[in-house]
């Protein structure tokens, strides 16, 4: 039998191999690298770009931009933010009695690793505010992180919910992500349409040919006119893309989508190798967020968090990982892992919990369940259709089950991380 030392001996990379890497990274005939370069001149020098997006995300910036578009959206920020100056949504403390009773003080809580409640997709900025009322009245948990699928020039046009949505988040202490229209469902592969092309997609809807330039240039935009930093991340050319914007100074992140397939260690090997080679010299990283496929087991995770936590990235990438998903069009039902993810919150940090559907039992009860591609309809089909409310409607059984997931974690004595400014207080 071989002999496991010997054997991983011959798998260390010789230093070499790092010269030749920065030898064509530097070269100024590497076209791939010049190209990239050009695009981020567009917008200035990094530090140009850095000063752009820092005042396009101030919050006083984004109100005042705001106040110069006719709708309601600005009002109903205001309440929001009196609602969170007032104590109005439920804190920590009294959530965590709610569901345990006099025993809650006494439970030592695993705050080290306390998991995210996030919540996908938030396509419009008046649902936040529906969803605010909902958790007032209830006593519910906002979530700590929130993802959008909505076309971004859509969001854009549509009476400052861009601006709204980005101001509701500094509020209420969240985070969110944002999807750039550049992506293979834009039409960017010619030779693709619906579900009778469905093969090939296989390998990847992609981003062909110059499409990786494109989505850095409309990166670049929305990151200096509105200080938008996530977005979603879902081909291997723009994760590059991403590493490389950050290695220029560039303060850009991303979260890598459950459609780039990091189903197995050996993948998530292969894209943190590639994080930690072009981090910054304080071991900073764009990737700030890694999605994992439906088919992941707890193992997978636990075996990643290994090397996770050697590569110095414990604190800097979240796995985030689907607890539900759209009842229609994405996996088979019913899919439901919060029973494993409780298994695994008390002792592998740094997790999202992903709430993509509503709870599948509720889901089945529904006329009109949660449907993957209703995230692809414009606004005016949706409305057209008379399906907004509806739509509405599975974006609050999402929230149902968010708060699930919190109500099974508290009561097994782990944490939550919900909207920090809203339920996090002291």
């Amino acid at each position: 039998m071989a002999n496991r030392e010997e054997l991983r001996a011959r798998l260390r990379i010789p230093h070499g191999r790092l010269d030749d890497i920065n030898a064509l990274l530097l070269d100024p005939n590497t076209r791939v690298v010049n190209d990239l370069l050009d695009v981020v001149a567009k917008y200035g020098t990094p530090e140009e770009i850095e000063a752009k997006a820092a005042r396009a995300r101030d919050f006083d910036a984004l109100m005042a931009r705001l106040a110069e578009h006719d709708c309601r959206y600005l009002d109903d920020l205001i309440w929001l933010q009196g609602q969170r100056d007032a104590g109005a949504f439920i804190s920590e403390a009294d959530y965590r009695r709610a569901v345990l009773g006099p025993a809650a003080d006494a439970t030592a809580f695993k705050d080290d690793f306390a998991v995210t409640l996030e919540i996908s997709a938030a396509q419009y900025f008046p649902w936040i505010i529906e969803e605010a009322r909902q958790s007032i009245a209830n006593r519910e948990l906002m979530p700590g992180r929130f993802i959008r699928v909505r076309k971004m020039r859509e969001s854009e046009a549509d009476c400052g919910d861009m601006l709204a949505f980005a101001a509701a988040m500094q509020i209420m202490g969240a985070s969110y992500v944002e999807t750039l229209d550049t992506k293979g469902t834009d039409g960017s592969n010619i030779h693709l349409g619906g579900p009778d092309t469905l093969t090939g997609y296989f390998g990847g809807i992609g981003q062909p040919n110059d499409h990786v330039l494109r989505w850095v240039d409309e990166y670049l935009y929305y990151y200096t006119t509105y200080g938008t930093r996530q977005v979603l991340n879902i081909n291997s050319g723009t994760i590059l893309a991403g590493y490389l914007l950050h290695k220029l100074g560039i303060g850009n992140e991303f979260k890598i989508s459950v459609f780039v397939g990091n189903d197995n260690p050996y993948a998530a090997l292969w894209t943190l190798l590639a994080a930690k080679l072009f981090s910054r010299a304080d071991g900073a990283s764009p990737l700030i967020g890694f999605n994992w496929g439906n088919s992941v087991n707890n193992e997978t995770l636990e075996i990643t968090a290994e090397f996770r936590r050697a590569l110095g990235f414990e604190d800097v990438v979240r796995f985030e990982h689907h607890i539900t998903e759209a009842y229609r069009h994405i996996v088979i039902q019913p899919y439901n892992r919060r029973d494993e993810l409780v298994a695994l919150a008390d002792h592998v940090a740094n997790i999202s919990a992903k709430h993509e559907g509503g709870d599948p039992d509720v889901e089945a009860t529904r006329e009109h369940p949660s449907d993957i591609l209703d995230y692809f309809r414009p606004r005016s089909e949706i409305e057209a259709a008379g399906d907004m409310p509806v739509l509405l409607g599975n974006y609050l059984d999402k929230h149902e089950s968010v708060n699930r997931t919190a109500r099974a974690l508290t009561q097994a004595g782990l944490s939550w991380l919900a909207a920090s400014k809203l339920h996090h207080r002291k």
